[in-house]
C-alpha cells in the first residue's frame, strides 16, 4: 500500500500494480470493504494493465473525517480524478462494485466529456436515475433497502459506539445467503471497522447520499413533481455485470438501462449474491477479458 495526500486534503491509501506504461484500470470497492475487493480480478489482469485500487475515504487506511458533508457525490467523485491526476493517469477504465460502482457511474458519465474514462465496469450497482424510480415504484426494492434507513438513523448512534459496526451490520442486515467473504479476509475488515473513526465514517456514505429510501407504509407511486438523477447518458463502452441473487438490489435494476448507456453490454450471472467478485471470480474476469478485449483503442 501506498498514500498520497490529494488536493482536498484527503489522503488516500492505495494499492498499485501492473506496467507503469499500461493502460490503467481504477478499481473501487464498496461498502464495508476496502481495495482488496478487487484482488482476484487484479492479480488475473495486472499483467496486461495498469491497475490501481484505492481505499475510498472513510475505508480502510484512508482518511477518515467525521463529518456528512464531507461525504458527498461530488466529492467522491472527486477523490478518483485527483488520484488519476497525482499519479500522472491522462486516460483510465473505472470499475466498481456497490458504493464504488455507483461513483463510477458518475465518473463515467463525467469523465466521457473530457475522454479522461474510456471505458466503466460497474458490478451490482445501481444506476441512480433507475434505483430512486424503484424504490418509490417496487415493493421488492423498497424492502431489500430498508437496511439504509437504519445506516441513517442517528438512534441507532449509541448501539454502535457500545457494540460496534460488526455487531450494528449483523442487526440491520437479515441475508439470507452464506457469506462470501473467507475468514482471513473476514477479519482483517473487522480489524478495520474497529478503528475509532471507522463505523461513521463509512455509515457517512448513506447519510450524504440524496437517494430517498421510502417508508415500506408509504404509497408506491412517484411522488408530484418527481425528478430523476441528473446523470447524463454514458455514451462510453460500458459493461454492466450483475449478480441475480443479489438480496440487496434486485435485477429490476438491469431493465431499462439502455436508455442511460449507449453502448452497453450486460453479463448476468445466476445463482450468485451481491458480492459477484468475491464469490464467482472467475466469471467475473471471463466476462472482464472479453470487454475489455472488445472495446480496446
Amino acid at each position: 500500500m501506498q498514500k498520497v495526500a490529494l488536493p482536498s486534503g484527503i489522503e488516500l491509501a492505495y494499492a498499485e500494480s501492473g506496467p507503469a506504461d499500461a493502460p490503467a484500470l481504477i478499481f473501487l470497492h464498496g461498502f464495508p470493504e476496502n481495495h482488496r475487493s478487487w484482488r482476484h480480478q487484479i492479480a488475473h489482469l495486472e499483467d496486461r494493465f495498469r491497475c490501481i485500487a484505492p481505499d475510498q475515504r472513510g475505508f480502510g487506511a484512508s482518511s477518515k473525517p467525521q463529518e456528512v458533508e464531507a461525504y458527498g457525490a461530488d466529492r467522491l467523485v472527486g477523490d478518483v480524478f485527483q488520484l488519476a491526476d497525482a499519479l500522472n493517469i491522462e486516460r483510465f477504465t473505472i470499475v466498481g462494485h456497490d458504493w464504488g460502482g455507483v461513483i463510477a457511474w458518475m465518473i463515467a458519465a463525467m469523465g466521457q466529456q473530457s475522454g479522461r474514462v474510456t471505458r466503466a465496469v460497474i458490478a451490482n450497482a445501481p444506476h441512480p436515475a433507475i434505483f430512486q424510480k424503484l424504490l418509490w415504484t417496487k415493493v421488492v426494492q423498497r424492502e431489500a433497502s430498508q437496511y439504509m434507513r437504519a445506516f441513517r438513523d442517528t438512534e441507532n448512534d449509541e448501539f454502535i459506539r457500545k457494540n460496534g459496526l460488526a455487531a450494528f451490520l449483523a442487526k440491520a442486515i437479515a441475508w439470507k445467503r452464506a457469506s462470501p467473504f473467507d475468514p482471513l479476509e473476514q477479519a482483517r475488515l473487522i480489524a478495520e471497522w474497529q478503528q475509532p473513526d471507522a463505523p461513521f465514517a463509512m455509515l457517512n456514505w448513506y447519510r450524504a447520499s440524496q437517494i430517498v429510501v421510502p417508508d415500506p407504509a408509504e404509497p408506491y407511486v412517484l411522488p408530484q413533481g418527481y425528478t430523476p438523477p441528473p446523470i447524463p447518458k454514458i455514451e462510453t463502452p460500458t459493461l454492466v455485470i450483475w449478480a441475480l441473487a443479489d438480496e440487496a438490489l434486485s435485477p429490476l435494476n438491469i431493465v431499462g438501462l439502455e436508455e442511460h448507456v449507449g453502448d452497453l453490454e450486460i453479463v448476468e450471472i445466476a445463482d450468485c449474491g451481491h458480492f459477484v467478485q468475491w464469490e464467482r471470480p472467475d466469471a467475473v474476469n471471463t466476462a472482464l477479458d472479453d470487454f475489455l478485449a472488445r472495446t480496446a483503442d
